[in-house]
């Protein structure tokens, strides 16, 4: 394994942070070869573990994944600070404890990628090690942002995962599924004001929306806001913000819109209209463009 110490702006966290240490004299050319020596060890091991120890190339394969992950273990223990990150590579303990640190960062946002997938490297994803994984003198690492596109949509698929089981009769979320946070969460919020804030959605709406009494305030921007907010506060806060983040500027407006809908389709219910006429009614609104207003249909 080669730790090859390069410009500061260049390379993996973990040769950026031996580069500067080295550059201020900060750790000996002992303290270097120390690192080094145990970053050998532990891309022996690896390939032990998921390659041939006795290929070469895949030896280097292994080396240049103990690089990027411990790179990303690195970073994340001392948000990015060179200084602390020195300090904790002193330790001997430190390089383990940075690749420990990144593999299982690593791991948890393979969870959802590897729900129909196996994976060579056990619980991690190979795709996402590959895009982490760095030889030590190469120009640009992407390490870190590619882990982050990963972790946000790990983050998206476990928001839909609580949604589905928070207002969901059928909660057992499927990531396959076409329905994205938005839509869910419509659906939800307008199932529930018209059939109680406890109640779960099941595919019942169309069936009983004759027996719903429609309030004006359900139409007003504040009521709708204050109601939406008051549905994710049983959600932990980092739940509640990429359940935000995914909501249209426009998502308040839109529901009032579908709830106006609503209260329209309920009438032609009511006057008995033929099922044909009643989808007829919905294509002609725009039933794609209706968010919150199921698709499904009832027989």
């Amino acid at each position: 394994m080669q730790i090859v110490l390069r410009d500061l702006d260049q390379g993996p966290f973990l040769s950026k942070v031996l580069n500067f240490a080295k550059e201020e004299e900060i750790f000996s050319e002992e303290e270097v070869a120390q690192i080094k020596h145990k970053g050998v060890l532990m891309s022996l091991k690896l390939a032990d573990k998921f390659y041939n120890k006795y290929k070469m190339h895949l030896l280097e394969q292994a080396s240049q994944d103990v690089i990027g992950v411990a790179s990303l273990g690195l970073a994340a223990l001392t948000n990015h600070d060179q200084v602390k990150a020195m300090l904790l590579l002193k330790k001997p303990d430190g390089l383990v404890k940075s690749f420990q640190k990144g593999w299982s960062m690593l791991t948890v946002a393979s969870k959802y990628r590897l729900l129909h997938a196996k994976s060579v490297y056990g619980d991690v994803d190979q795709r996402l090690l590959e895009s982490v994984s760095a030889p030590a003198d190469t120009d640009e690492w992407n390490g870190w942002d590619n882990y982050q596109e990963v972790l946000k949509e790990f983050e998206t698929q476990q928001a839909a995962e609580a949604v589905k089981a928070l207002f969901f009769a059928n909660g057992k979320y499927d990531p396959f599924d076409c329905l994205t946070i938005e839509e869910m969460f419509a659906e939800a919020i307008i199932y529930r004001l018209f059939f109680g804030v406890h109640t779960k959605v099941k595919e019942d709406l169309k069936k009983n929306i004759v027996t719903i009494d429609f309030e004006e305030q359900w139409l007003e921007p504040e009521f709708v806001e204050e109601f939406i907010n008051k549905q994710l506060e049983p959600l932990p806060d980092s739940i509640q913000d990429v359940i935000n983040a995914d909501l249209n500027k426009n998502f308040n407006a839109a529901v009032i819109r579908t709830l106006s809908f609503a209260k329209v389709y309920q009438a032609e219910t009511l006057k008995g209209s033929t099922p044909e006429k009643l989808d007829r009614i919905e294509q002609k609104a725009g039933m794609n463009g209706l968010l919150g207003w199921p698709q499904y249909f009832v027989l």
